[in-house]
């Protein structure tokens, strides 16, 4: 039996609905559905008492997981605070006389880099050291060091085996928590992969909320589009047709394996749900077929049960792709169903449906015949029983040897051509999608002034194509005014040569940022940038900075020259002497640990470390293990043995103030 998340005596949570039926305004959902139960005892997915089991998991709420992001050099470092301030800390605790289990790692993902903590909301903000966690996971989620993601959601990303130089599609990427997964997995081996992901959702509303959730990863080699993805239009790259090395198909579907945390799928489920879906997310799977290269990978998924929404839409595919083929996989530590070789097509009325008798009910729906010899059975089935999750479908295709041969493209208009093949640099506009609402990308060519300024104040190599060559602008008149964005070489090229076939979103990098007119260069570099850029910038704007000062730093804002001049002499020396503007201060941590790099502010008689307020927060933490006091939400923050020192409200505010006061 799966073992039920403990929620506490009088807890509602999502199990509840508010009603005007009772004196407390709450009202318990009934977790039944007849249709449900009898459609899924038809299929004969589990045994009797399997079944069992696996309905009342469906009645349990999930329990809360979350990854620490694989993309970053330092997940290691995040793992050792969570179990040596926290996790060791969380066992042998009760409530209200029950025993609270400590956070787990999950089995199937790699390096304890996922972890799974089974106890209600209510509890954890009652609890003193689960509250301290959640805390944590709060902080470190905004400044994107930990993503919060369903259990069975992490899988598709995973079982895509995306590598640093692929040419990644997620078909349907909204909300964007697998989005970012693969995101990671471009930079797992690499801060500067040579490879893209493009994340296109068709709502777009729900792109915007795609944008939020993957500008966390402060990665350039990606972009979010809007497009029907049955329709997802052709694109090109240096003269040819793009072909996917990776391709994500979650599809929209009836959602029944989500049921422990949409309640309301209880109720409102329905034997049409799935039959009105197959049409759709076959078209869907049809798409990324056709966009999926020779010897690429595509992973199907959904977070539904149901055959005529998973193996129906499966057979369907390899019945009309002759160039695909199943992928048998395993993650070692998941528990997993093997698909379904057969199943019944249930009508909307409950009845049976046979093949060909009712064209409401076409050939696509059933099993395959004796002659058609799939390996349904190498599709994986996630049911909520095994490990505790949400129920999850995924089957892994792979494109084998196609025959069918794209024409090239008519040769591109000097305006629309890559770097790489353009002989004279000129400033290239890649629109949007008139009146959606978003400013069109211009990039700008690499001897631009404000540029050229920026290349020698920094002492970055104007030569340096993987830089000059990828910067871009959003705005009409295509000149630098506020923020320049920065781009990847090969994502610049896929723009620049679909400029009127993608309605672009987002994509880039911020890279520089306007401030004072008055100096000699106004453009200071993004602190979310300095992982992909700190290699390039030479020693002048870059200074040595020890663990001491740069704890000062944090803690204090605007600190004069002559007082720093008293315990840090050579710093003191070295950056009063520099042009006013953006600077660096890089932290040395011994070999174990990441060198630390930081954008500071120089001003005529202080500096300020260029960080917001989270981010303060979030070092002063995870490097000194200090609790900060600034707002509401942070007040009660994590109270650890070896922490000492409070920021209050005043210097954290301070840290966010406009880097002109520095100069004061």
């Amino acid at each position: 039996m799966a073992k039920k998340n403990f929620r506490g005596r009088n807890y509602k949570g999502k199990n509840a609905q508010r009603t005007n039926d009772t004196e407390s305004g709450w009202a318990e959902i009934n977790k039944e559905n007849e249709k449900w139960e009898t459609f899924y005892k038809a299929q004969n997915l589990l045994s009797d008492e399997e079944f069992a089991e696996f309905k009342e998991s469906c009645k349990v709420p999930l329990p809360l997981t979350f990854r620490i992001t694989g993309s970053r050099k330092y997940a290691k470092e995040i793992l050792d605070i969570f179990k040596e301030r926290h996790l060791k800390y969380l066992h042998d605790l009760q409530f209200e006389g029950e025993h609270l289990p400590q956070p787990k790692p999950l089995a199937f993902y790699p390096n304890e880099l996922a972890w799974q903590v089974d106890v209600a909301k209510g509890i954890i903000r009652k609890n003193p050291q689960f509250a301290k966690l959640q805390r944590f996971l709060v902080i470190e989620n905004e400044v994107g060091n930990i993503s919060r993601q369903e259990a069975v959601s992490m899988i598709p990303p995973l079982v895509l085996d995306v590598k640093s130089h692929h040419k990644v599609l997620d078909m349907c990427a909204a909300p964007g928590s697998k989005t970012a997964q693969l995101i990671e997995s471009l930079h797992a081996d690499t801060q500067s992969p040579t490879g893209f992901v493009i994340a296109n959702d068709s709502d777009f509303k729900r792109a915007h909320m795609l944008v939020h959730q993957i500008k966390r990863l402060n990665s350039p080699n990606m972009v979010v589009v809007n497009h029907d993805a049955q329709m997802f239009p052709k694109t090109y790259l240096n003269n040819q047709v793009v072909k996917f090395d990776r391709i994500l198909c979650d599809v929209p579907c009836s959602g029944d394996g989500t049921m422990r945390k949409n309640v309301q799928i209880w109720k409102k489920w329905s034997i049409g749900d799935g039959l009105g879906l197959n049409k759709l997310q076959f078209k869907i799977l049809q798409r990324g077929i056709n966009l999926l290269a020779n010897g690429g990978r595509l992973v199907y998924s959904t977070c539904s049960l149901n055959p005529m929404e998973n193996e129906a839409v499966v057979a369907e595919a390899l019945r009309k792709n002759k160039d695909i083929r199943l992928v048998k996989t395993e993650l070692p530590g998941l528990k997993s169903a093997k698909g379904l070789k057969t199943w019944k097509v249930i009508k909307r009325d409950g009845t049976e449906a046979s093949k060909g008798e009712d064209a409401k009910y076409g050939d696509e729906l059933f099993p395959p015949s004796e002659g058609e010899d799939f390996n349904l059975e190498d599709c994986i089935r996630v049911y909520p029983h095994f490990q505790n999750t949400g129920g999850f479908f995924i089957t892994v295709f792979e494109k084998v040897d196609s025959t069918e041969d794209e024409p090239l493209v008519k040769k591109q208009k000097t305006s629309e051509n890559s770097t790489s093949t353009t002989p004279a640099p000129k400033k290239e506009r890649l629109s949007t999608q008139a009146g959606d609402g978003n400013e069109p990308f211009n990039f700008l060519p690499s001897d631009q002034e404000e540029l050229k300024k920026c290349w020698e104040f920094y002492g970055i190599d104007p030569t340096d194509s993987n830089v000059v060559d990828c910067c871009f602008v959003r705005n009409a008149t295509g000149e630098p005014s506020r923020i320049i964005y920065l781009s990847n070489p090969t994502l610049k090229d896929f723009l620049v040569s679909n400029e009127e076939k993608l309605k672009i979103v987002h994509s880039g990098l911020k890279f520089f940022v306007s401030q004072r007119t008055d100096l000699v260069c106004k453009w200071r570099i993004q602190s979310e940038n300095l992982p992909i850029i700190k290699s390039k910038l030479s020693d002048a704007r870059v200074i040595d900075c020890s663990m001491e000062l740069f704890e000062k730093l944090l803690k204090e804002a605007f600190p004069r020259f002559e007082e720093l001049e008293k315990d840090e002499h050579e710093f003191a020396s070295k950056v009063s002497q520099m042009p006013q503007g953006c600077a660096f201060v890089k932290i040395g941590r011994g070999d174990e640990l990441e060198e630390l790099i930081y954008p500071i502010w120089v001003g005529k008689n202080c500096i300020n470390l260029m960080l917001s307020k989270k981010e303060t927060f979030e070092v002063l933490y995870r490097v000194f293990n200090i609790t900060t006091e600034a707002n509401q939400e942070y007040k009660q923050g994590p109270t650890l043995q070896s922490s000492t020192a409070v920021i209050g409200e005043s210097t954290a505010d301070s840290n966010e103030q406009a880097p002109e006061e520095a100069g004061q």
